[in-house]
């Protein structure tokens, strides 16, 4: 049964826009610019590319948000037997070609925000920023088909937003930064690991070929953990900094992960599981803010 909302109005593009899928485009800015900040001190620090970094990447989640809303309901994975949260395009919230403006003005604002970057990082940020724009529309119609999705949240939600972020703040990237992106890209494909995990049967049904159907479930289980633990694992790296307590704080991230781990495998199936993806959105959010914390308190 539908829910009673007016086509396109607010609600129906608030609902539309994901707020909640925010916390992953914050998470990997959040630890960047912590690490920028404790590497550089607070004169070296420059709040304008900061702001422009958070904003570039909520607009980009949004974006992708239309996207993957308007391509999934066109292609027929978003039908009547999706388990995860309703869609605006197949609950007739939002129209089709609302969707497709939606799309395009999004796609435009990102390219605006961005564009002033080139002054603080240079001409190589069209480049970042042409990557995140292609992929953003490759993912949905035809990357997250073949199983990729896991290998383009990596790149996208981990590798690309830390370290450029970071370059535009210290003009290079260490080590340190290209350690710290990988381990934020494996606790943001978390999410992505328990959205597949829940819509696995009706993904396979329609083609769909995730990294979780291609694995079956029982393996997916510990992935899905050993993702948040080799995160921590990852972490040992900032002992070698002096930033203790950005690997001492994250240990509160793995018990938060392996409680909802342990629920997901008892839950298995069903609308329960997202119950499950709130609390991993949750939990990503704290292995962020914990990170950063940790970062600028060293």
């Amino acid at each position: 049964m539908k829910e009673d909302i007016r086509k396109n109005s607010a609600k129906a593009w608030v609902l539309a826009a994901r707020p909640k899928t925010l916390s992953g485009a914050a998470v990997p800015v959040m630890i960047a610019l912590a690490l920028a900040y404790a590497d550089l001190g607070a004169g070296a620090f420059r709040v304008i590319p900061a702001c422009l970094c958070m904003l570039f990447a909520f607009t980009m989640q949004i974006d992708a948000n239309f996207i993957n809303d308007y391509f999934d309901f066109k292609k027929g994975t978003d039908d009547e037997l999706r388990l995860g949260p309703k869609r605006a395009c197949a609950q007739g919230w939002v129209t089709m070609s609302a969707m497709r403006t939606a799309i395009l003005l999004t796609t435009a604002v990102a390219c605006v925000i961005g564009l002033p970057l080139i002054y603080y990082g240079g001409w190589q940020m069209v480049a970042v920023g042409v990557l995140c724009v292609i992929f953003c529309f490759l993912y949905t119609t035809h990357l997250s088909y073949l199983g990729l999705g896991d290998v383009l949240v990596l790149v996208f939600f981990g590798l690309i937003p830390v370290c450029a972020t970071y370059y535009l703040q210290a003009h290079t990237v260490s080590w340190e930064c290209l350690l710290a992106s990988i381990a934020c890209g494996l606790v943001i494909d978390t999410l992505l690991i328990v959205n597949n995990y829940r819509d696995r049967d009706n993904d396979r049904r329609t083609g769909k070929m995730t990294l979780v159907v291609r694995i079956g479930a029982k393996r997916t289980e510990w992935l899905y953990w050993w993702l948040g633990a080799a995160a921590c694992l990852i972490g040992t790296v900032y002992l070698f900094s002096g930033k203790y307590l950005a690997f001492v704080l994250p240990i509160i991230y793995l018990a938060l992960h392996t409680v909802t781990w342990r629920k997901m495998k008892t839950i298995n199936k069903g609308f329960q599981l997202n119950q499950v993806l709130g609390e991993n959105a949750r939990n990503m959010f704290f292995y962020g803010l914990l990170v950063a914390v940790g970062m600028v308190m060293s």
